[in-house]
């Protein structure tokens, strides 16, 4: 039998995994789920198999067809909060945003919305890292907090992206206290969406003590809605947080799986389909944790 090679990725130095990692051409009858998968230090484990997953919908067995690691271009959607609960804040989400930026490669693209009454598309689609930082700058705090009309007005100008893989991230303290929108119809929509999203949560160290609701609340909020999609939210409680935060966000991006499958059940019935990974244990390291999109929406009549 062939010896298996692993290789685990850690924060600025990974081992280079040499391995033919098959593609495949997506039609209307696959389901693609995007899979992230860390040991117990939370460092990526790239290097496995088709055979190293299974893969459940509604509790019942898929054929796995294909598995890809490729690095695929990306479009990134920023929502950056410049909320008044945001004040003093601002540097540390500023710096968190460029130190993300500069994870981006030239194919990639990203656009800026901000937010605080309101959001705002601040930023167009574009692959110049450069304008986003420009726009970036000149934003100034004060107001409430739209961070669910954000998240909408995101995932609809992500219906403009040119790039396969789709991802936004939210950098906000994660309080909503004047969105149109409610949670319940933001959790419908990124449920539908076939978007990441990962969230860089800028909370405040140790107590609560002297934090709005929303605040208090925030961080929960982030996670939840980061995890139906197979994303993560990540907090940055100072600024020297800020460098490894972004960078794990970005390096997650371009270390994940993509599981390709065709569905058993074949019922166009527009029903939510709840999806499982589970990854095989590895001779020689401790169980693995899998972060996958937790399901999807099965196409209508």
């Amino acid at each position: 039998m062939p010896q298996r090679c692993l290789a685990i990725l850690v924060l600025g130095a990974s081992l280079v995994l040499a391995q033919d990692v098959p593609k495949f051409r997506a039609d209307s009858t696959l389901v693609l789920i995007p899979v992230s998968v860390t040991d117990h230090s939370n460092r990526f484990v790239l290097g496995l198999h088709k055979q190293d997953f299974h893969l459940l919908e509604d509790g019942v067995e898929q054929k796995i067809t294909n598995v890809s690691g490729e690095d695929a271009p990306l479009s990134v959607g920023l929502l950056y909060d410049r909320s008044g609960s945001m004040g003093d804040k601002q540097m540390t989400a500023r710096r968190a945003v460029e130190q993300f930026l500069k994870t981006m490669n030239p194919p990639d693209e990203a656009f800026l919305i901000d937010f605080a009454d309101e959001a705002a598309l601040a930023q167009p689609f574009t692959t110049r890292t450069e304008d986003l930082a420009l726009k970036l700058a000149f934003l100034q705090p004060g107001g409430l907090t739209a961070l669910l009309d954000a998240v909408h007005l995101g995932l609809r100008e992500m219906k403009k992206a040119r790039n396969p893989r789709k991802a936004l991230l939210i950098v906000s303290d994660g309080g909503d206290n004047h969105s149109r929108y409610t949670a319940k119809e933001i959790q419908g929509l990124v449920r539908e969406a076939d978007v990441q999203i990962f969230a860089m949560g800028v909370f405040e160290p140790s107590l609560s003590l002297g934090l709005s609701a929303e605040e208090v609340s925030g961080p929960r909020f982030l996670a939840e809605i980061a995890e139906q999609t197979g994303g993560r939210a990540f907090s940055a409680t100072s600024a020297d947080d800020l460098p490894s935060v972004a960078a794990r966000i970005g390096i997650e991006l371009r270390n994940q799986y993509v599981l390709a499958y065709q569905p058993t059940n074949q019922a166009r019935d527009g029903k939510y389909r709840r999806v499982e990974v589970k990854v095989t244990e590895q001779p020689g390291l401790p169980p693995l944790k899998a972060h996958w999109r937790l399901g999807y929406y099965a196409p209508g009549q």
